[in-house]
């Protein structure tokens, strides 16, 4: 198996420090003139090229149809016809969504045209995974099809790059967290770089240590946390293995504080104060960063305030005016 790209760059990390704090940054956006990038439509035939990936993919069972240049980054990609049962989603993403896979297959059979290839690479042993495309595979099974055509990338590397490619569906915070944290178990072994060099990869620092918590809890109210990790959580300058061991410190102090949460919204609640906001409401309220203005703090001291607060939370002082008030956030899941 191949490793990940060693191209991916650090955001929002302290570095020097290996802390994980968070830091503000600021991206300059240029807007590129009109027909300066890329290749000419003329330029993109790729005949010739890849010819040991070709020759696989008609030892596995498959057709390449086309080979070409991408228009934008001139990377070569193959677009090929694959026995559908040598196809298989990477085992680091979502769950799948019997809801959605149904209604995909229903327009699928419906139109009777399958008119969105799926993104695969490939694996040394002839199987094939698709970062990006598990409900359009699992539609066209579920309707019987022998076959499915692909955009099949050279560089194994893509498969990491889920978060980014999948547009099919999308994520809600739970089902990206988990993919996060798959993504860099998987990782860890493979290519043990810092982790704040898989920023592009995952994306945000607070989805690994959410992950992890979801992995023990899968109903876990992680919106309501979610932004004061934003503020705290920044990427580990230590390499995956040793960061993932933080991770796990760090997921365990964030359901120690959900469990002081958890008790504070019982006391309201016996109080008669309900709101499907109530969790965010006792989180904000905890919150030592709400009425600050900077990037944030050190994550550690504030779950731990955060955490003390909670398990002195006085719902006398709270009134059904001000939760009323304080609508909004993430309601409780």
């Amino acid at each position: 198996m191949a490793k990940a790209s060693k191209k991916s760059s650090a955001r929002g990390a302290d570095a020097a420090a290996g802390t994980g704090k968070k830091t503000s940054t600021r991206r300059s956006k240029v807007a590129a003139a009109a027909g300066s990038r890329g290749l000419a439509a003329t330029e993109l035939p790729a005949a010739g090229t890849e010819a040991e990936l070709c020759a696989r993919v008609v030892a596995d069972g498959g057709e390449v149809l086309a080979r070409y240049r991408d228009p934008l980054g001139g990377h070569v990609t193959l677009f090929a016809s694959l026995p559908i049962d040598r196809v298989a989603p990477t085992p680091f993403q979502r769950d799948l969504s019997a809801t959605h896979v149904k209604r995909l297959g229903e327009v699928i059979d419906k139109l009777d045209w399958f008119l969105d290839p799926i993104v695969v690479v490939r694996n040394d042993d002839g199987t094939y995974l698709t970062p990006n495309g598990n409900h359009r595979l699992s539609a066209m099974k579920a309707l019987g099809a022998k076959a499915i055509v692909a955009l099949l990338v050279p560089q194994y590397s893509v498969a990491y790059k889920i978060l980014a490619l999948n547009t099919e569906k999308a994520h809600n915070l739970r089902e990206k967290a988990l993919e996060v944290i798959r993504m860099a178990r998987s990782l860890a072994s493979l290519d043990p770089r810092p982790e704040q060099e898989f920023a592009l990869e995952f994306e945000e620092a607070s989805l690994v240590t959410l992950g992890a918590c979801y992995e023990q809890r899968g109903r876990f109210s992680g919106g309501a946390y979610n932004p004061v990790l934003k503020r705290v959580d920044g990427f580990l300058a230590q390499p995956l293995p040793q960061a993932l061991g933080v991770r796990e410190q760090r997921a365990q102090a964030l359901l120690e504080l959900d469990d002081a949460v958890t008790a504070a919204v019982e006391l309201c609640k016996q109080r008669g104060l309900e709101s499907p906001y109530l969790r965010a409401f006792v989180v904000a309220r905890i919150n030592p960063l709400r009425f600050r203005k900077d990037a944030g703090g050190e994550f550690d001291e504030t779950i731990a305030s955060m955490t003390a607060a909670a398990r002195k939370f006085d719902p006398a002082k709270v009134s059904a005016d001000q939760l009323a008030s304080a609508g909004g956030g993430a309601p409780d899941e």
